[in-house]
């Protein structure tokens, strides 16, 4: 079955202290069933300095569970749980339920 959540979609964390924000999924760990989202679970880490960087405290996002997210609806913005359909030419693509609007282009 093709993943509901991918790089470069648009999500809402729904649980949490960052509920309510949205952001773009920047990667996808599928073994740990977590994403990191820009903007989302900002965390400083004390970062050590290199020859190329500064040391000093980063801030920086980690990864959110997958439970914690939904899809954000393209026409509204709210968050939407995700379907499956086939479209006439053979493509499989994921669409929005609250709206109907398709995801993949």
């Amino acid at each position: 079955m093709p993943a509901k959540i991918k790089k470069g979609d648009r999500v809402v964390v729904t649980t949490g202290r960052d509920k309510g924000k949205k952001g773009e999924v920047l990667k996808v760990f599928g073994e740990e069933n977590r994403v990191l989202v820009s903007g989302v679970n900002v965390v400083k880490r004390h970062q050590r300095q290199t020859q190329r960087d500064q040391g000093g405290i980063v801030s920086k996002e980690a990864p959110v569970h997958i439970s914690n997210v939904a899809h954000a609806d393209p026409k509204d913005g709210s968050a939407t749980r995700i379907g499956f359909k086939k479209l006439n030419d053979g493509r499989t693509v994921r669409f929005a339920k609250k709206s109907g609007e398709v995801i993949d282009v």
